[in-house]
C-alpha cells in the first residue's frame, strides 16, 4: 500500500494512493486512526486492513488536494546515518567540512545523528534556505526506513522483521553550521530542513530494497545517482547498531545516508539558492520535489 497524508480544505486526512497514481482514497473508517504513526503502532495487520478498507471511500484527484509529509509530526527525532556511501564519504572528507569520525575518510562504524521533528516539511513545501544564517544550505537525497515493530538488540538477520515501510527524505544541511559547531544537529535541524514524502510505501510493495535507485536533481540537473545496495552499512547493520543501545519504536524514521554529488562536492561548492528546485526520486516510492526560498 502507498499511504499519504493530505490536506483538503484545511483538514489533515489519511489516505491511500491508488495504483493509477492520480487518485487518493481517503481512509474514513472510524476504527482506523487518522495519524499514520498511530496506525503503524497497531501492527502490520492494521496497515493491511486499512489498505483493504478503502472500497467505497471518498476519492480525491491529486490536483484537488495538498500532500503533506507522511509523518508530519514524528514522535521522535529523525534518526540519520552520515557518510554511508563510499564516494560521498570521500567527497565529504575532502571538502574540508568534515569534523566527524576522528578524521577517518571511511568510517569503521555507522555515524549517527538526528534531525529535530520541527525540521519536517512535505512535498511541494519550500526549503527556507534564506533562514540559514550561514548561507550554505545543501541537499542530501536519502532512502528512509520506517520501523513497524519495537525492538532492542535486534540481530541483523531479523532486522527486516521490524521494518514496515519506506519513504524519501532530503537531509538538507547548513554546511557552515555543521562545520562550526563540530557536530551535526544544529546544521541539520533548521525548520524546513527535512522534506519528506511524497508517500509511505509498505515493505511488501518494495521487494528487494537494495535494488532501489536514488536520483537527486537540482533544477533538472542530475546531481546524485546511486543504488541503495551501495550503502557502506546496510539497513540490517544500521538497525542492529541502533537497537544495541536504544529501543526502536513503531514510527521511528531512519534516513540511511546520501550518495556522492552533494553541493560541497563541487569546487566551488554549489549551495542551494532561492529559486532552485530540488527533487529526490527513488524507484517504487516516488519523487519528492521542493522549491527553495
Amino acid at each position: 500500500m502507498r499511504f499519504v497524508v493530505f490536506d483538503h480544505n484545511g483538514d489533515e486526512r489519511l489516505g491511500v494512493l491508488l495504483p493509477d497514481g492520480s487518485i487518493v482514497a481517503e481512509l474514513t473508517e472510524s476504527r482506523f486512526p487518522r495519524d499514520l504513526t498511530k496506525l503503524i503502532e497497531q501492527g502490520k495487520g492494521a496497515l493491511t486492513s486499512a489498505g483493504k478498507a478503502i472500497n467505497g471511500s471518498r476519492r480525491f484527484p491529486l490536483s484537488d488536494i495538498r500532500l503533506r509529509a507522511p509523518f508530519p509530526r514524528p514522535k521522535r527525532n529523525v534518526i540519520c546515518v552520515g557518510k554511508n556511501y563510499y564516494q560521498h564519504s570521500q567527497e565529504f572528507h575532502k571538502s574540508g567540512f568534515d569534523t566527524s569520525s576522528g578524521g577517518q575518510e571511511i568510517p569503521d562504524a555507522p555515524v549517527i545523528f538526528t534531525k529535530a521533528t520541527t525540521s519536517v516539511i512535505g512535498p511541494g513545501d519550500a526549503i527556507p534556505a534564506t533562514g540559514d544564517p550561514s548561507e550554505s544550505s545543501d541537499y542530501e537525497g536519502e532512502l528512509a526506513v520506517v520501523i513497524g515493530a519495537a525492538g532492542r538488540n535486534i540481530p541483523k538477520e531479523r532486522a527486516y522483521d521490524h521494518v514496515c515501510g519506506y519513504t524519501v527524505v532530503n537531509d538538507v544541511t547548513a554546511r557552515h553550521l555543521q562545520q562550526r559547531h563540530k557536530q551535526w544537529f544544529l546544521g541539520k535541524s533548521l525548520d524546513g530542513f527535512c522534506p519528506m514524502g511524497p508517500v509511505f510505501v509498505t515493505a511488501d510493495e518494495i521487494g528487494d530494497v537494495t535494488r532501489l535507485q536514488l536520483t537527486t536533481r537540482v533544477n533538472g540537473e542530475v546531481r546524485q545517482s546511486a543504488c541503495v545496495g551501495d550503502l557502506i552499512f546496510d539497513i540490517p547493520t544500521i538497525i542492529e547498531t541502533l537497537s544495541s543501545v536504544l529501543t526502536l519504536v513503531p514510527g521511528d524514521i531512519i534516513a540511511t545516508g546520501t550518495p556522492a554529488g552533494v553541493g560541497i562536492g563541487f569546487d566551488p561548492p554549489r549551495f542551494l539558492a532561492a529559486g532552485d528546485t530540488v527533487s529526490v526520486e527513488i524507484d517504487q516510492i516516488g519523487v519528492l520535489e521542493n522549491p527553495v526560498t
